[in-house]
């Protein structure tokens, strides 16, 4: 087992203890308030045995992490600080927060968080938040300020400041746009949400899951750990596994799909005009150059498109590569039907070829050579003027979904 140290909201240094394998797939564990990692000593290793790679994080001013120089213990600092560490990681991990660590991984993942992370188990921690679940467990963190063992454990000030009734609709919000895989364990005797809620909001949302635990209580994760390991274990293997999909030639198209989603490129609008002088365009990310001497780059066009026939027969072409402002052109050029140059700005080029105005880098091509490619065709271009907009970064896509660049 290994420490591991990462860069918190404004420069806080997190701890986290490290084990397993960091080839297998990872698994981030939150503890809640007032708690450190320790309490999740028991899941570590079987999730370890299981096959996983487990960093077991201390929230700030909880265990081996730094205190707050400046007191901050809001609730959405302790967000921003799961952001910053899920960014620091070399793969998305499925998130495993009790009561606080689960709600404050809802809010990280919900707000625009979803490609941080694979999947969220949320351990007595309700993702729909009512402000009597809230003052409950504020009421269990003030008795825990009392305790002598437990200020040694965190920083007295959060266990006094933390306001949970304040974040209980952000937390709620949140949970409704999580797209993730997603499971909410509870205790049967759990009284941090009624009997019904929980699974009303399951039924609302076709990724949700819940799991029963009926020994348990408020402390489930951790009161029964034997039972929820294995709810744990168990959804792990069916919606985040341990091996990857395999394609084999004739075998599920899906697969094939998946695994070249896997390579990220920049999104482009391609475009040319029509003899009667109609723009035409769209949205192609199978774009990659070719050649420097001669100037050579290539697009590949599905056999469906409707675009096609008049970017064939076209002497010019353009390629417009997009910056992450334009995500609204990318969707635009992608549906079918709409007068998708109506609502953009753009431009004939030098070649005749329309311009998207704005656009990361312009390309205009000579038509050089075409070539079938299964159900696309392949256009290689060759470019005749380049412009591009060095203060700008591009707009991504990797797995199905837009992305963008991260420094780290």
């Amino acid at each position: 087992m290994a420490r591991q140290e990462f860069r918190g909201f404004g420069g806080i240094t997190l701890r986290a203890e490290v084990s397993g394998f960091s080839d297998d797939p990872a698994v981030l564990l939150v503890h809640g308030g007032g708690q450190s990692g320790e309490a999740w000593r028991g899941v570590a290793e079987a999730l370890v045995q299981a096959g996983r790679y487990v960093i077991n994080l201390d929230l700030r001013g909880h265990g081996a992490s730094d205190w707050a120089p400046d007191g901050r213990y809001d609730f959405g600092v302790f967000v921003e600080d799961l952001r910053a560490v899920l960014a620091q990681l070399a793969a998305r991990p499925t998130i495993v927060g009790a009561t606080i660590g689960g709600w404050i991984a809802a809010a990280a993942i919900g707000e625009q968080g979803g490609h941080l992370a694979s999947g969220l188990v949320l351990a007595d921690a309700p993702p729909q938040v009512d402000g009597d679940a809230a003052q409950r467990v504020s009421f269990s963190l003030q008795e825990l300020s009392e305790q002598t063992d437990r200020r040694q454990a965190c920083d007295p000030r959060f266990l006094a400041q933390v306001d949970l009734q304040a974040a209980a609709p952000r937390i709620t919000a949140a949970s409704a746009d999580i797209s993730l895989p997603l499971l909410f364990v509870r205790g049967a005797f759990s009284k941090l949400t009624e009997d019904d809620a929980a699974p009303a909001f399951c039924n609302r949302h076709d990724n949700v899951e819940m799991a029963e635990i009926r020994e348990g209580g408020n402390l489930v994760a951790f009161d029964r750990t034997d039972l929820f390991n294995a709810t744990l274990l168990e959804f792990l293997e069916r919606r985040v596994p341990r091996f990857l999909p395999d394609y084999r030639q004739g075998s599920d198209a899906r697969t094939l799909r998946d695994a070249l989603g896997c390579f990220a490129t920049g999104v482009t609008v391609v475009t040319a005009m029509g003899e009667a002088g109609e723009p035409v365009g769209l949205t192609a990310n199978s774009f990659t150059s070719v050649s420097l001497d001669p100037p050579l780059l290539l697009v590949c066009i599905a056999k469906t498109s409707g675009s096609l026939k008049v970017i064939e027969q076209a002497s010019h072409f353009a390629v417009n590569v997009l910056h992450i402002g334009q995500q609204p052109i990318s969707n635009r050029f992608a549906r079918p039907g709409d007068d998708r140059f109506a609502a953009t700005p753009w431009q004939r080029g030098q070649f005749d070829a329309p311009l998207i105005s704005g656009a990361l880098a312009n390309f205009e091509c000579a038509r050089h050579a075409l070539h079938d490619g299964g159900d696309h065709i392949i256009l290689v271009g060759q470019v005749e003027r380049a412009k591009y907009e060095p203060r700008r970064d591009p707009l991504l896509y990797f797995k199905g979904r837009y992305r963008r660049l991260h420094f780290a």
